[in-house]
């Protein structure tokens, strides 16, 4: 149960939306979900024993409960790591665990390259690399032949003229001043990736996905559309400033959305990371298999923060 929740203003914009819950003195875990755009629910707390940890979900800007909502303005992945370090100060925590997926292993990354004293350990999920590459093969070529018959339903709306680039298709049409285009593209962005995150086909799962369409597809086609306002292969490239820190991969064999070879890329030249595969398993947080991994790696608190 939580124990506090508030607004924290980051600037004139933006006032994230911050819950706490477990246990105030225990070792602070930090949340950090995917998208960008997708917001956190309870859900997320269940993974962290609230005896042992003192668990922070926050929503990032235009996100979930944080205010405004579906904002794309002042929403920079360079906002999002200073707001976490915001969070860190108004929270007087000196140091945390981060856990992150998809997106978040994204953002967890290049938070932990910036201020590496602040995080005790990583266990990250779904690795999201965030470079063209990464993107291109869910949103132009690549999940399309794993997927054919849910891509064919994406592209329906898309002239054959603006199929070379479906990402721009999106981006023009979310953004756009067609309202109700807008919203039917939204609710189609959001499908085709909460079709594609499990193994086995979820009406849960895709549920989620179509619960935040507005914010997800407004927030993930501004960040795609400009490679996520970092450098290609940044995460890579920066990879030695995270030698003092541990990190936990937790990546589904058959992850279609982050295919397995972006952590396997980062598993190679990240000394201090533990490659965990998970054989029967997709994309998605809520698969079995991946569910039982965090929740095994959680329960050695010693282990996170030696």
């Amino acid at each position: 149960k939580e124990f506090r929740s508030e607004y924290l203003t980051v600037d004139d914009i933006h006032q994230l939306y911050i819950e706490q819950s477990g246990n105030p003195n225990g070792i602070p875990v930090v949340f950090l979900h995917g998208g960008p755009g997708a917001g956190t629910s309870e859900v997320y707390r269940r993974f962290f024993n609230p005896e042992l940890y003192r668990i922070i979900l926050f929503d990032q800007r235009g996100s979930g409960k944080s205010k405004p909502f579906s904002s794309i303005v002042n929403n920079t992945t360079e906002d999002l790591i200073n707001d976490i370090k915001k969070i860190f100060n108004h929270l007087n925590i000196n140091k945390a665990i981060i856990y992150g997926g998809s997106w978040g292993s994204t953002l967890g990354l290049l938070f932990a390259e910036k201020f590496p004293d602040l995080v005790y350990s990583l266990v990250l999920r779904g690795i999201f690399l965030c470079r063209k590459s990464d993107i291109n093969w869910f949103y132009q070529k690549g999940a399309d032949a794993i997927y054919p018959d849910y891509w064919e339903r994406f592209i329906s709306d898309i002239p054959l003229g603006e199929r070379d680039n479906i990402l721009q298709a999106y981006h023009n049409r979310i953004h756009g001043t067609d309202n109700t285009k807008s919203l039917k593209s939204c609710k189609k962005w959001a499908e085709w990736e909460g079709r594609c995150a499990t193994l086995l086909p979820s009406k849960n799962v895709i549920d989620n996905y179509s619960d935040c369409s507005e914010s997800l597809s407004k927030i993930e086609t501004h960040y795609f559309f400009n490679n996520c306002f970092i450098k290609e292969n940044q995460i890579i490239k920066n990879i030695n400033k995270l030698t003092n820190i541990k990190c936990y991969i937790i990546h589904g064999r058959y992850d279609i959305v982050c295919p397995f070879s972006q952590a396997y890329d980062l598993h190679e030249v990240y000394k201090r990371s533990e490659l965990n595969i998970i054989n029967d398993a997709g994309h998605s947080l809520l698969e079995p298999g991946i569910t039982k991994k965090v929740l095994e790696i959680f329960s050695n608190p010693n282990a996170l923060i030696s």
